[in-house]
């Protein structure tokens, strides 16, 4: 069973840019107990669209019976900020104004959404994670939190991420918030604002999360003589009508950005001397057709991180095979934990 609860932050949230946020509310959800010494917390970093709830979201990982399971594990997923599932974001009111932000809403970076990580984490008592953990911009989160030194985390795995946001990702993101402000009724300063925006914003998305293998096995005709109504064409519209149920345009379009921002290198020497001050036992994970986020972003995260351990796995679902291939992720995560385990037995013996 899992606990969902609200973290107040009674002071004002001041942000990367300089701008603030008055009030600051922060959704999460934990699952199983913390033990006396503290020191079995696992923290989830969940991606663009997804929630509080990782045994939901990332099931096969997280879970009873799982790798990451409430019997053993105190585990801890945080709403982002931005994100409308419970955190502070763009459709709450703003306290200067009586209004909803919507597109008055400050703009955010990854490194402000790892500050809110830490003053949760702060809130609840916690100066250890056992394992952070995170993919796609969930990894972001975690590989900047590393980087903080603002608390002890002894294994840090990273999934399908990078160091920095390259102009590829930059494109993607652009292309939907493109899609996003030709809907006119964005501007309309209503909660299903720019609904039809974030539509086509889901399917530009969905074409750098998948691969062209997967489409050609799922959405494959049967017939040779269509000229129309095709699998494809209206599996494309389900997934944005499906999105647009749950989600909303305007925590979209400030997210994309906020992945945008990503760059560890930014306000520090550079981005090697960035990942080189990581103190946690690493573990980065690849997707060798990963389209959105190429394998060699993880591999420069793997050469840079002091005694990261690299490994790739193929998806025949790209991008999204990090939420998708759990078995794989088990065996590679569970034995790097292992290793890790007996790594540490070892240096003990050797103080002993």
């Amino acid at each position: 069973m899992s606990s969902t609860a609200i973290y107040h932050h009674k002071k004002s949230f001041n942000l990367e840019n300089g701008k603030q946020l008055r009030e600051l509310r922060v959704a999460y959800q934990t699952y199983g107990t913390l033990n006396a010494n503290k020191d079995n917390v696992i923290w989830a970093c969940h991606a663009l669209t997804a929630n509080a709830d990782v045994a939901d979201w990332w099931k096969g990982l997280f879970g009873d019976k799982y790798l990451f399971n409430p019997a053993e594990h105190f585990i801890i997923c945080a709403n982002v900020l931005g994100s409308h599932y419970g955190t502070t974001s763009p459709l709450d009111t703003d306290p200067v104004t009586g209004n909803p932000y919507y597109l008055s809403f400050p703009e955010f970076t990854i490194r402000d959404l790892a500050q809110v990580h830490q003053l949760l984490a702060e809130h609840l008592g916690i100066s250890k994670i056992k394992v952070l953990i995170g993919g796609s911009l969930g990894g972001q989160q975690a590989a900047e939190w590393a980087i903080s030194n603002q608390i002890e985390i002894e294994n840090l795995i990273l999934v399908a991420c990078n160091a920095y946001q390259t102009p590829w990702g930059i494109a993607f993101n652009e292309s939907q918030r493109l899609a996003i402000s030709a809907d006119r009724s964005f501007f309309s300063q209503q909660p299903d604002g720019g609904m039809k925006g974030l539509q086509a914003a889901r399917s530009i998305a969905l074409l750098s999360y998948r691969t062209y293998e997967a489409y050609n096995a799922t959405q494959v005709e049967s017939v040779n003589e269509k000229t129309g109504d095709f699998r494809a064409a209206s599996y494309q519209k389900y997934q944005g009508e499906k999105l647009c149920r749950r989600f909303n345009a305007y925590s979209y379009w400030y997210l994309t950005k906020a992945m945008d921002s990503h760059n560890v290198g930014r306000g520090r020497t550079s981005v090697i001397d960035a990942l080189k001050s990581i103190k946690s036992n690493t573990l980065v994970i690849g997707i060798e057709n990963d389209f959105l986020f190429p394998i060699n972003e993880q591999e420069f995260l793997g050469k840079h991180i002091p005694g990261a351990e690299f490994h790739s796995i193929k998806s025949a679902y790209g991008h999204d095979g990090f939420l998708i291939e759990t078995d794989i992720l088990t065996n590679m995560i569970g034995t790097f934990l292992k290793d890790s385990v007996n790594k540490k037995i070892v240096k003990l013996h050797k103080i002993a």
